[in-house]
């Protein structure tokens, strides 16, 4: 526990904004001001941040989804690079409107994206106009840009992890829409009340949010390897139950009519 305190500390996480900036909903997670800076309280953090490990970690126990959300320029790469080690869907770009409401038809989209790579990656693309090849690169790029974090997810997520509610507030709406539970890292900036999982502390400095998405993928991590453990010891269990029962030899048809004319 003492590790993890000093690990957010050093990477800033209790920096919160100006306070002429802050929402007042967000007193209970503000330790003190310093400088005209509200200075998040540390211990908040610690427990907000616990409550979201212990409850994402329980969703992918469950064979449940979890996507991560964060499209501003200092989450970006930090929610890419987190969720493809945990094996997770993302948005790191920009969230697609109905993303979650309107799933059906985004999914529909992505045969669309398939095709776009099948085209570019054969010499299909050679037959068409300069033209036409710099309008589907074009469309290529977009698509991909928008659509490459989502395109395994195969159904609804059960939970979003979110950098920044009030950048995210479509996400946030669309998952509240759902009945989604939304666990997110918010600033003193933020609507706790938006959030079912608030994890105050600083969402603009690249280090804190690299830190807390680094230990929410972890819990992520942990869920699948309890899946696994799982079904290893369902399968341990069903050959272990198939073994003991006894084998009971059939006999053929043809015995048992023989049998029964020889009893008359």
């Amino acid at each position: 526990m003492s590790n993890l305190v000093q690990d957010l500390i050093d990477a800033g996480v209790h920096f919160g904004h100006r306070s002429s900036r802050w929402n007042p909903k967000m007193a209970p997670y503000i330790y003190g001001r310093r400088n005209q800076i509200h200075v998040i309280d540390i211990r908040e953090t610690v427990r907000g941040l616990l409550r979201a490990k212990k409850y994402i970690s329980q969703v992918v126990s469950g064979g449940s989804l979890v996507l991560f959300v964060g499209t501003k320029r200092q989450a970006s790469a930090a929610v890419q690079r987190e969720a493809e080690r945990c094996k997770m869907p993302f948005v790191s770009e920009r969230w697609l409107g109905g993303a979650l409401t309107n799933f059906r038809t985004i999914r529909s989209r992505m045969s669309r994206l398939e095709e776009l790579e099948t085209i570019r990656s054969g010499d299909d693309l050679t037959s068409y106009s300069k033209k036409m090849q710099s309008s589907l690169n074009r469309e290529y790029r977009k698509m991909y840009r928008n659509l490459n974090g989502i395109r395994d997810m195969n159904r609804l997520p059960e939970c979003l992890i979110i950098v920044d509610p009030n950048k995210e507030k479509n996400a946030i709406r669309e998952a509240r829409l759902l009945g989604i539970t939304t666990c997110a890292l918010i600033d003193t900036d933020c609507n706790p009340d938006d959030v079912d999982l608030p994890i105050p502390g600083n969402d603009d400095g690249i280090r804190s949010v690299e830190l807390v998405l680094t230990h929410l993928a972890d819990a992520v991590i942990a869920g699948a390897k309890n899946v696994t453990r799982k079904k290893e010891g369902d399968d341990s269990k069903k050959q272990a139950k198939e073994s003991k029962e006894p084998k009971e030899a059939k006999e053929p048809k043809e015995a048992v009519a023989e049998e029964k004319e020889t009893k008359v």
